[in-house]
């Protein structure tokens, strides 16, 4: 039987404020464990929370870059279960009137319907070490913003693909928002996924399974394909899919089960006696929104539209917002976007790989670009200066002076030696046009740049050799 797959996210992102959502310890990773809380975020008898204004202005920051309605009057609530990394055993959180609502992400060519945004606290972090479990409560109480997609409404995400691009284009929507730095191997962004399928062009959806707590996006694609094949032998099989929490373990490739799905009565949602409710006025929203810099669709569409970059060089650029602001930066010392986007794609990506930083000055970079783009280096010298600058005070006009790779070479004399290498090699020319083998004219351009101690421009003398020879 064929099936409809129907995929919703649940997507938990750390917000990256100075503090906490309702103490003033402070948002920091990986310090020593337990040094970074205090009574209210552990949850002793007594404590009182305080809400962070500049956790909630984040929200709505996250809100509005995502096309969501923000509610005047959010309600914080108890989400009431025990777990030992949640020491008071309930989360203060929302459901009925989360702060975002209805929002939307395109992902290919669809728009994906978002239920909501709400903030929530973070809970502490299980460390397991052989027979024993340590609790490390500096990450209880950091803000979390929790994403749902409304996977009961069309277009919703159906397969692993799209709901990995969901994710990368979500990621990329808070960066460049500024509200969370979404380091997945810290954890700062996860996913559960909710996994069901139905006959296919049936209204009727199935039982759907969830999977908890995905890190890293290679896990999540593996998950969800997993959990696809495994519903589908049970449903071909005349088996029951049944409702249930499942744990992917990626060294073994598959996922078991972790407990029976609670629903949201399960949590006796209640609203928190000791937080009021958030007013958040028209005039709030509007001078949030003022501040909101480009989304990372936005930028791309100036890239391609204005700059007339192809799709693939702005989203390169686009995938590192490092990279992106670096690249806006050599545009307003060199205006030449496709010159500047080439080598970004090439040059520094290529050193950049792995994560590490661009150790050279915007200054040095687009000397260099605008150099090659004169034609007074050749691109391989060029490379080569590069190379040389990187991770250095160097001046790139000063050393390249020194070296004496500096074209000076005017274009009479090029072509003068152009003749020379011609007449020289009649017996190559014959051959060339005997048999139009490029390897051919490759060598009588390399004999010209060889004369010229590569100073020449090799594009010129490729032209010129090929005008000579028609």
């Amino acid at each position: 039987m064929q099936y409809d797959v129907v995929i919703g996210l649940e997507v938990h992102a750390e917000l990256n404020t100075a503090s906490k959502v309702f103490c003033s310890c402070k948002n920091e990773y990986s310090k020593e464990p337990n040094s970074n809380c205090c009574p209210v975020c552990v949850g002793l008898p007594g404590a009182l929370p305080v809400l962070n204004k500049k956790a909630v202005e984040s929200t709505i920051r996250a809100g509005l870059a995502l096309g969501f309605e923000i509610n005047n009057t959010a309600i914080f609530e108890r989400k009431n279960y025990f777990y030992p990394d949640l020491s008071k055993a309930y989360q203060i959180s929302q459901l009925e009137k989360p702060i975002c609502i209805n929002g939307h992400l395109r992902v290919f060519d669809k728009d994906i319907p978002i239920n909501r945004i709400h903030l929530e606290e973070d809970a502490g972090k299980l460390i397991h070490e052989g027979s024993k479990t340590l609790i490390d409560y500096n990450r209880g109480g950091v803000p979390l913003i929790e994403l749902v997609t409304d996977a009961l409404k069309e277009p919703h995400i159906e397969t692993a693909d799209e709901a990995i691009e969901f994710l990368t284009k979500l990621r990329q929507v808070y960066i460049y928002a500024g509200v969370a730095d979404c380091e997945i191997e810290k954890g700062q962004m996860r996913a559960d996924v909710n996994i069901s399928l139905k006959p296919k062009g049936s209204d009727k959806f199935g039982t759907k399974v969830e999977m908890k707590n995905l890190m890293g996006f290679k896990s999540i694609h593996k998950a969800i394909e997993y959990e696809i094949e495994r519903q589908k032998e049970i449903l071909d099989d005349g088996g029951v899919i049944e409702q249930e929490t499942r744990k992917w373990d990626f060294e073994k490739g598959e996922s078991y089960t972790l407990r029976n799905k609670e629903n949201a009565e399960d949590y006796r949602y209640f609203p928190d006696p000791d937080l009021l409710a958030v007013n958040i006025t028209e005039a709030d929203i509007a001078r949030i929104r003022e501040t909101l810099p480009l989304t990372p669709s936005q930028i791309k569409d100036k890239y391609m539209n204005e700059f007339g970059l192809s799709e693939y060089d702005a989203d390169v650029i686009l995938a590192d917002k490092n990279v992106a602001d670096f690249y806006d930066e050599c545009l307003d010392i060199y205006m030449q976007p496709k010159s500047v986007a080439n080598w970004f794609t090439t040059e520094i990506l290529a050193r950049i790989k792995g994560g590490s930083a661009i150790e050279v000055s915007k200054e040095n970079l687009c000397w260099i670009i605008k150099a090659v783009d004169d034609k007074k280096l050749q691109r391989v010298p060029a490379k080569d200066l590069l190379s040389e600058i990187w991770g250095t005070d160097l001046v790139a006009e000063d050393l390249a002076k020194s070296k004496g790779i500096m074209s000076d070479l005017s274009d009479d004399f090029v072509f003068g030696i152009v003749d020379k290498i011609i007449a020289e090699k009649s017996d190559v020319v014959a051959q060339y046009k005997d048999t139009q083998d490029p390897k051919i004219l490759n060598f009588l351009v390399g004999q010209v740049m060889k004369e010229t101690r590569g100073k020449a421009n090799a594009a010129d003398v490729m032209d010129r050799i090929k005008d000579k020879l028609k």
